[in-house]
């Protein structure tokens, strides 16, 4: 068994934003041809605890190199204020020959910048005719300065961003890490969603939110949503979007925005599209000017499966990890029992 902690993991995925975004665009368009295999995810929740759940996401790549395995992730949205990060997580890679386990990695890194990858990815593909030059962000948390990172790298003409958060100190302590790290990017931190909403034609969202708090109602018509945490918009603003998702059987459950609004309209007529077609398709997408379009990505496990592979076939060269020989029973002896 290989086990790559968090510090071999991002040895391997700084800097890498245009591997791994490459990594998600093959496994959404794996996942287009019908080459994955992807059961629904399983959330482990809490009597009288709503907050917190523990989600298995499962999958296969059926690439020329396959890969299976699983990904284990918590989130505990109370951990922050003990100065622990809100979710933790686990990948396992399994072999395709013998079905054991090989590869044990840590998953929060490769879980965030897969997220950020994906909504990267959108924003670079769901195109508009006029350049995006400024983000919205809501909600200060780990995701969206990774997507800001990612966001930077395929989108040159980035230059403003507005963040909001419930916390003020929070967006405000967010605002000043975006400048440490791109001093050239001007950062504003806006007094209230609606005004974040209205700041820019791109923007993201990324907050905690277990039921539908905002309207699209402040943005400006041709806006494309990063709907990134999936329950922050009403049933009647997805009902009014153009809405592109990375698959609708995964993002029409457990109570995400397209839920109640497929629970509300009756159907799924409202889904446009999905990223794997729009990327798979012969001529570049353009969206809608008149319109504002919501990308709800569900998250695939697929998706993180893809990247702890990449990073398991870039750390084992570089001698990263550590290795445990008998983590897994040796040879049968013979009968079973």
């Amino acid at each position: 068994m290989l086990i790559l902690g968090t510090g071999d993991v991002r040895q391997v995925l700084d800097g890498a934003e245009t591997e791994v975004v490459a990594a998600v665009r093959r496994a959404y368009l794996l996942h287009d041809q019908g080459r994955t295999a992807l059961p629904h995810s399983v959330f482990l929740r809490f009597p009288d605890d709503p907050r917190n759940r523990i989600i298995g996401l499962p999958g296969y790549l059926g690439e020329d190199e396959p890969v299976a395995g699983i990904k284990w992730i918590a989130s505990f949205p109370g951990n922050t204020a003990a100065g622990l990060e809100r979710a933790s997580a686990a990948v396992i890679l399994n072999s395709m020959a013998t079905g054991r386990p090989e590869a044990l990695l840590e998953g929060s890194v490769i879980s965030s910048r897969r997220t950020a990858a994906s909504a990267a990815l959108a924003a670079a593909v769901l195109a508009s005719s006029v350049p995006e030059t400024g983000v919205s962000l809501i909600g200060c948390g780990v995701i969206g300065f990774e997507i800001l990172a990612y966001l930077r790298a395929v989108l040159p003409d980035l230059a403003t961003v507005t963040v909001f958060d419930l916390d003020r100190s929070r967006a405000e302590a967010f605002a000043a890490r975006c400048e440490a790290r791109w001093p050239g990017l001007k950062t504003e931190v806006a007094a209230s969603a609606e005004d974040a909403l209205a700041a820019h034609r791109l923007v993201t969202l990324a907050t905690t939110a277990a039921t539908p708090h905002l309207s699209t109602d402040a943005c400006r018509p041709g806006t494309l949503v990063l709907h990134v945490s999936l329950r922050d918009l009403t049933p009647e603003s997805i009902l009014a979007a153009v809405n592109v998702v990375d698959d609708a059987d995964h993002v029409c459950r457990e109570s995400t925005s397209l839920h109640l609004a497929e629970q509300h309209s009756g159907n799924r007529d409202f889904i446009a599209a999905s990223i794997g077609s729009v990327l798979g398709a012969e001529e570049p997408y353009r969206r809608a000017e008149d319109r504002v379009t919501v990308f709800s990505p569900f998250g695939l496990g697929t998706l993180d499966l893809a990247l702890a592979d990449l990073v398991r076939r870039r750390a084992e060269p570089l001698g990263l990890g550590t290795r445990v020989p008998d983590f897994l029973p040796g040879p049968a002896s013979g009968a079973d029992g």
